[in-house]
């Protein structure tokens, strides 16, 4: 007979983002004349840079035409994507990234639960909570951990965030092998200084441990005292591995393109304790597993880089950030404290009670949707995320609807 994997049996409850929409789904159909504000998931609401939907004209065009018709494409990306990224997001920003060490992917979260296949199922995964639940699902359906106890998975290392060290985990205090660190993090919203991931590098470097990277809103970092990529430290490219998006940055939510960099000094190890190259491991999953992402999107994703990309790019998420301060200072206003908002799109706000309980009455008394912080790990219990993403009209419209809900 047929057996199914039974890692998946330990995993709690469905994926957070789901349980968000099947209640918000049933208070619109008891409710269908409300109208609902969407400030719950990451998705952005504006459209594409005008340079993107241009680039992506004409490559559909070129697709036409059997001459510039394009089929399968390297499945690491094409040549003139790969080096605009390493020049712009990295080698102008003084990173020794090469356009070779760029894998092109249809997202950073496919990119962020992938990227642990091609280590043992027995190495130390170290987690932050609140952290994006994808880290976590993705190792517990690789059976690296026992089963859930309290809200926490058996097997994994969580590194408390919380309002005692400024949701800023700590080191590990016991040996790891996986470290996962997102920042401008997500859900919080807190940013790492260049000393803060120095720390983390080196620890790497002492404990042969590799960091997964998600630097998926590193364009909302407006503080250039801030790093926006962890190569950014001295000795990173030696331990660590880098995710970006497309999504947030330039609205790609719906076309789908993002990258994953490997350097390849990155190294792994055997069993025995021979040093292998990352890059060529993820490489060969890679093209194993994934088939490029399509021609005209990576055109689109081109235009990015171009003058007016850059300037639209710039717009957008201004734009974003201006909505994200709005929603921040309102809520302080109401005598909420708030962190994020600044570097980030996102607000982390504690809700003086049970998550899931302040989720349902904005909910129902404003319809606006929130996300829960207990959905992203035990330390987000008693919080609550707002997403920036959405039009200003909407901002301000759900924030008088939270006072009225409120008060």
């Amino acid at each position: 007979m047929i057996k199914i994997n039974e890692n998946f049996n330990k995993l709690q409850s469905s994926y957070l983002f789901s349980d968000i929409a099947k209640r918000v789904g049933a208070f619109q159909t008891a409710n269908p004349e409300k109208n609902i504000i969407r400030l719950g998931i990451g998705d952005v609401t504006r459209a594409l840079p005008d340079a993107c939907i241009q680039a992506l004209h004409t490559a559909v065009d070129e697709m036409a035409v059997d001459a510039s018709f394009h089929g399968y494409g390297p499945e690491q990306g094409y040549d003139f994507l790969r080096e605009a990224i390493a020049k712009n997001d990295f080698q102008d920003r003084g990173c020794n990234v090469e356009a070779d060490e760029v894998f092109v992917s249809d997202g950073a979260k496919c990119d962020s639960g992938n990227f642990q296949e091609i280590f043992a199922s027995d190495v130390t995964v170290a987690v932050p909570d609140p952290v994006y639940p994808v880290y976590v699902d993705t190792n517990v359906m690789a059976g690296r951990t026992g089963e859930a106890s309290d809200g926490r998975y058996n097997g994994l290392v969580y590194l408390d965030a919380n309002k005692e060290n400024g949701f800023l985990p700590a080191l590990p205090s016991e040996p790891v092998d996986l470290i996962y660190l997102c920042f401008p993090n997500n859900p919080t919203g807190v940013t790492a200084t260049k000393e803060q991931l120095k720390a983390w590098v080196d620890y790497a470097k002492a404990n042969k441990a590799l960091i997964l990277f998600d630097a998926a809103y590193e364009a909302f970092v407006q503080d250039e005292n801030l790093p926006r990529s962890i190569y950014e430290i001295e000795g990173a490219r030696e331990v660590a591995v880098e995710f970006r998006s497309f999504s947030k940055t330039a609205g790609f939510t719906g076309t789908r393109c993002a990258y994953t960099v490997v350097p390849k000094e990155c190294m792994a190890y055997t069993a025995d304790g021979e040093a292998v190259a990352v890059h060529a491991l993820w490489n060969r999953r890679h093209t194993t597993k994934f088939n490029s992402v399509s021609y005209p999107i990576q055109r689109a994703a081109e235009a990015v880089y171009s003058d007016a990309g850059k300037a639209q790019v710039k717009e957008l998420v201004e734009y974003y950030l201006k909505n994200a301060s709005y929603i921040k200072n309102k809520m302080e206003s109401l005598g909420y404290e708030c962190i994020g908002g600044e570097n980030s799109p996102y607000i982390w706000i504690d809700a003086k009670g049970d998550s899931w309980e302040f989720f349902d009455a904005l909910l129902n008394k404003a319809g606006v949707v929130c996300t829960p912080g207990a959905g992203f790990g035990k330390c987000g219990e008693g919080y609550i995320r707002i997403s920036a993403f959405n039009s200003y009209e909407n901002v301000v419209e759900a924030m008088d609807r939270i006072e009225s809900a409120l008060k």
